[in-house]
């Protein structure tokens, strides 16, 4: 995964702005497809073996660095379409959350390095000082909330909401490209 996201991270360097809202609306509307689909996609009952893994993490990597997430969604999408309960799936997702944004944040910082003078101020290369001290406490202090109502709810009314979610947020991106 973190090859993708370095992968994703060096994309950053050439790509314009429309480029990452698109592949935001395409992944995002495939994860959306997939919720609303409920069992029906589905690959297997095991998770494939290691080379698929493999590739399954520099396709995640990549796609959560062009989507700018941290790649949740991707990897929930991936379980779930290996039988793996969605509340299960959600709560690896997270654990895998730590380490790409991590390693996005880095490769976002070096990519944009070239570029420094073109970023907003209190920005180190692609990052927003300013916007992590910001959000890091919030998202931390409202996280274990997310997880409460996650486990609150059904597994169908799980996948539902969050297929809304992506599909309201993408529909902002379309708008933004009009």
């Amino acid at each position: 995964m973190v090859a993708g996201v370095a992968l994703g991270a060096l994309v950053a360097t050439v790509a314009p702005p429309a480029v990452f809202k698109i592949a935001f609306i395409v992944l995002a509307g495939i994860i959306s497809l997939r919720l609303f689909g409920g069992d029906k996609w589905q690959l297997g009952d095991t998770l494939p073996g290691r080379t698929a893994m493999i590739v399954y993490g520099l396709a995640i990597g990549l796609a959560s660095s062009l989507m700018r997430v941290s790649g949740g969604s991707m990897s929930t999408m991936v379980l779930t379409l290996y039988g793996k309960p969605i509340h299960a799936s959600v709560g690896t997702a997270a654990g895998l959350g730590v380490p790409l944004t991590i390693a996005g944040t880095i490769g976002y910082v070096l990519a944009g390095l070239p570029h420094q003078a073109l970023t907003p101020p209190f920005s180190l290369g692609f990052v927003s000082l300013l916007g992590v001290v910001l959000m890091a406490p919030v998202s931390s202090f409202t996280a274990i909330y997310g997880v409460r109502v996650a486990h609150a709810l059904p597994r169908r009314q799980l996948e539902i909401a969050f297929g809304i979610f992506l599909l309201a947020v993408s529909a902002r991106f379309v708008a933004s490209l009009i």
